[in-house]
């Protein structure tokens, strides 16, 4: 066993050898570059292999999912005409259609396990489940809100016990509800009230609810009224469930998580912000906010034009990187790589859509892309791949029922632990 004065510690050995700073700096550089390269060789290699077959009732495709499930091969897409299409994911071809009439959606999850089970929440204050498997075109089971309620988001945890959905505010409320998800398909059409709700920690609408990829009691939420909150709903009581909030001084449009064993949240802004934050930090005196760029507009630059809009995010667990995927209004998708010194541009896909893209999904196991637009159409994208013909391609923004609403709040950071 060697004495303490034998042990060199990383800093007295650059003290002593200024020459391994410079060596450890050049090495981290050479990996960083790899990694870049690794990412811009992905990326540009995709190509379009499916493109859905466009119908008459033009609309927005908002939201895709894909079934994650062992050998499923279903995606689903919701749509700004109040529908929701479930296609097969190697062809696109449609194989189920629900609607929603009169209520709008605001999204789609499969469940985690079962690839047949498909969940939408919807402006009626209920959360519907449908099962794929059946021809019925009505939900198997009917999770309902309070009576106020009209939901702007929801999902559902990784081990399909809990789905929680957020509110609209209405008079001074913005509820998040939840619900015991297990038994979608014991009874037709029953019906389940919720567990119970929160209510104090937003003040406004709640657009996006993101629950932890592996630990089903980590949930982040995200508000037009700035806050990011992350919950541990385990806890008895909302006060105690409330883990840290953060502030994006501007309306929330979507959150994540990312980094190794994913403690990191992120979030894009309805006018164009981003912010990341490191929850493993919490605990620390080094501050938790990675990086708050107020509009990538300003900052991130394609071919000589500014990057008009955010779309979403992810982490790619491969190569330890959090990207975030934006456009031009023209139907162009730019995916950047984040880092602490801002955003840098990895990748470009053009050829595709005709006009602003509204959706994506990455699908890391296998290496494809699937993105949906104000033009209608659906695009899988693979590497290497060669489209079929199809017909001439036009310009078709369709006329949405679905107005964004943007409202920037200056709202000062409070936070329960940092």
């Amino acid at each position: 066993m060697p004495s303490p004065e034998q042990l060199f510690t990383i800093p007295s050995l650059f003290s002593a050898n200024p020459g391994f700073m410079w060596y450890f700096t050049f090495l981290n550089a050479v990996l960083v570059t790899v990694a870049m390269e690794k990412i811009k060789e992905q990326f540009s290699s995709l190509r379009i292999a499916q493109r859905c077959v466009l119908t008459e009732d033009l609309a927005y495709l908002l939201d895709i999912d894909i079934s994650r499930a062992e050998g499923s091969h279903l995606v689903a897409v919701s749509c700004s005409n109040k529908s929701i299409g479930v296609y097969n994911r190697e062809t696109l071809s449609l194989l189920r259609e629900y609607s929603s009439h009169p209520s709008l959606l605001s999204g789609v999850r499969f469940a985690h396990a079962c690839e047949s089970l498909l969940f939408s929440a919807c402006s009626d204050r209920t959360v519907k489940c449908w099962d794929t498997r059946s021809a019925s075109s009505e939900p198997v089971q009917l999770f309902c809100g309070y009576p106020s309620n009209v939901f702007a988001s929801f999902d559902i945890s990784c081990n399909d016990l809990v789905i929680c959905a957020g509110t609209e505010k209405v008079e001074e409320d913005a509820f998040m509800v939840f619900w015991d998800a297990r038994g979608g398909t014991n009874s037709a059409s029953s019906r389940k009230e919720p567990l119970g709700a929160y209510s104090e920690s937003h003040n406004d609408d709640i657009t996006k609810i993101c629950f932890h990829p592996f630990k089903a009691n980590l949930m982040v939420s995200g508000s037009t009224d700035g806050l990011v909150n992350v919950f541990d709903i385990n806890k008895n009581n909302e006060d105690d469930a409330l883990v840290t909030t953060c502030n994006s001084d501007s309306s929330v449009s979507f959150i994540g998580w990312a980094g190794k064993d994913y403690q990191q949240v992120y979030c894009t802004t309805h006018d164009e912000g981003f912010c990341w934050w490191d929850l493993a930090q919490l605990d620390t005196e080094e501050p938790i906010l990675l990086l708050h760029i107020p509009d990538a507009r300003e900052v991130v630059s394609i071919e000589n034009a500014k990057l008009k809009y955010f779309v979403g995010g992810f982490y790619h667990e491969k190569l330890d990187k959090l990207l975030v995927v934006g456009g031009m209004a023209a139907g162009s998708i730019h995916f950047m790589e984040c880092g602490a010194g801002g955003l840098s541009l990895v990748g470009t896909l053009g050829g595709g859509h005709s006009t602003t893209v509204r959706s994506f999904c990455w699908n890391e196991a296998d290496n494809l892309l699937l993105t949906g637009g104000e033009d209608a159409q659906l695009l899988l994208w693979k590497p290497g791949a060669v489209e079929k013909a199809f017909g001439k391609k036009t310009s078709m923004k369709s006329v949405s029922s679905v107005h964004q609403r943007v409202r920037v709040h200056q709202n000062p950071f409070k936070s329960k632990r940092k």
